[in-house]
């Protein structure tokens, strides 16, 4: 039987929108296994500028006709923001090449390893780059496919050399459910992607199905969840949790886990992370020693510095209102004289069905600061009326009098915002869009 490298030897892949953080990712593992590749996205990104310093592509920015590879042997890959109108996507139509989805790529790469796999409408990320690190921690050296950076150096993606492979499993387009996984993972259960589906019904029938795939199942320790998983199944939840400034600590297999990441969200991802490496045949003492030095994943909760008069700045890829909720809860267990947040909406969608639980999740900081919608892969001609202001004075509503500014762009924020942080702040920007451009401008100079 032939090596999985020998299988990917030769083939010449190119990927359209290899500047997420998954596209990118499956890049990487595809150039470790042998394939050429290439690659372009709309704009540049830290995933695509990592790209090439690693030596994996030289992404182009920006879609052209000619970014698509002639000769022999070439398949594109497209992510699931693209269109089928997208100019590569056409010429490689007209020229006979074959096309992938990004499912389809990432359901063959599970099938060469034995696979985790991260679900869960929040947390994912964060779950998985726990989950990493605990296995690299106890010897293992997986193989990984996470929707961010790692921390500690880690890109969102390594093909590894040890038998278990760790990914992140999307409900947004059902992707999941064609992954071949040996031990699925099931953080939480919501309602997220509106395009998508109908209600939260249909949601929970999909992860039905993909923990009914999976000889082996670790799920939040809760009815509602516990219930969708028919067969043997490893409950978690976090006992005798202490939160302190900046971490916690909680009770797990009569051990003490101590984390140096804020707020009861991640202590929960923790306990997750653990129970499937427990699974995974993960040495235990190690495991702990590796969690305990995780200091987070990209995007989640991460320090970006300081500004100018003192004030931390945090950078955070909450989208919804949950997640919104979960982190400035976290936020707040930080030494603090103001906790100031700014929040970019993700998608129009989103934006107009959950404005109010926004609007409650947000008031929970002593200032907030709305901009206008990141659009993604919508348009605003397409949702009318449904702007960032929606959710600003749905937070002014509830936040008792506390100020509440609706600023749509980075110009008009970025003033704004300096002139509140001072000395003992804290400010997160958050959002799944590019709000961490702004973070960083915040900065001292």
């Amino acid at each position: 039987m032939s090596s999985p490298r020998a299988l990917w030897q030769g083939r010449r892949i190119h990927f359209v929108g290899v500047g997420g953080a998954g596209m990118s990712g499956y890049a990487r593992a595809a150039h470790a296994l042998g394939a050429e590749v290439s690659g372009s996205d709309a704009a540049s990104t830290p995933f695509l500028e990592r790209l090439a310093a690693d030596g994996v592509l030289q992404g182009q920015v920006g879609h052209r006709a000619e970014n698509v590879p002639a000769g022999p042997g070439v398949e594109l890959v497209y992510s699931s923001a693209v269109p089928a109108e997208n100019v590569e996507r056409r010429t490689a139509r007209e020229r006979g090449i074959p096309e992938r989805t990004r499912a389809e790529l990432l359901a063959s790469l599970t099938e060469l390893r034995r696979t985790i796999a991260v679900a869960g409408t929040h947390g994912k990320t964060t779950t998985a780059a726990m989950l990493v690190h605990i296995l690299r921690s106890a010897g293992m050296e997986p193989g990984w496919l996470v929707g961010g950076a790692l921390g500690e150096g880690l890109a969102n993606a390594e093909w590894g050399t040890g038998e278990w492979l760790v990914v992140e499993a999307d409900e947004s387009d059902r992707s999941m459910l064609s992954l071949s996984v040996e031990i699925a993972l099931v953080t939480n259960v919501e309602l997220d992607h509106h395009a998508s589906y109908s209600s939260l019904a249909e949601v929970r029938e999909v992860f039905r199905r993909f923990l009914g795939a999976a000889p082996l199942a670790v799920v939040w320790d809760r009815p509602e969840l516990l219930e969708l998983r028919a067969g043997p199944v490893a409950p978690y939840d976090t006992a005798e949790l202490t939160l302190t400034a900046g971490g916690s600590s909680f009770a797990w297999q009569g051990r003490r886990v101590r984390l140096q990441v804020p707020g009861a969200h991640n202590a929960l991802d923790a306990a997750g992370a653990l129970e499937a490496a427990r699974l995974a045949g993960a040495d235990e003492t190690l495991a702990l020693t590796g969690l305990a030095a995780f200091r987070g994943a990209g995007r989640r909760f991460q320090l970006l510095g300081a500004s100018d008069a003192g004030a931390l700045v945090y950078d955070d890829y909450a989208h919804h209102p949950t997640e919104v909720a979960a982190t400035l809860t976290g936020a707040r267990t930080l030494e603090h004289r103001r906790l100031v947040v700014i929040f970019q909406p993700h998608l129009f969608s989103r934006t107009v069905l959950l404005a109010r639980d926004f609007g409650r999740a947000l008031a929970l900081a002593d200032v907030v600061i709305v901009l206008d919608v990141y659009p993604a892969r919508e348009s605003a001609a397409a949702h009318p009326g449904v702007s960032g202001l929606l959710i600003a004075e749905a937070s002014a509503d509830v936040a008792h009098g506390r100020p509440v500014y609706w600023l749509p762009t980075f110009a008009d924020a970025e003033p704004v915002a300096r002139a509140l942080l001072g000395d003992g702040e804290v400010c997160v920007v958050m959002g799944a869009g590019n709000v961490d451009e702004l973070g960083r401008r915040l900065l001292a100079r």
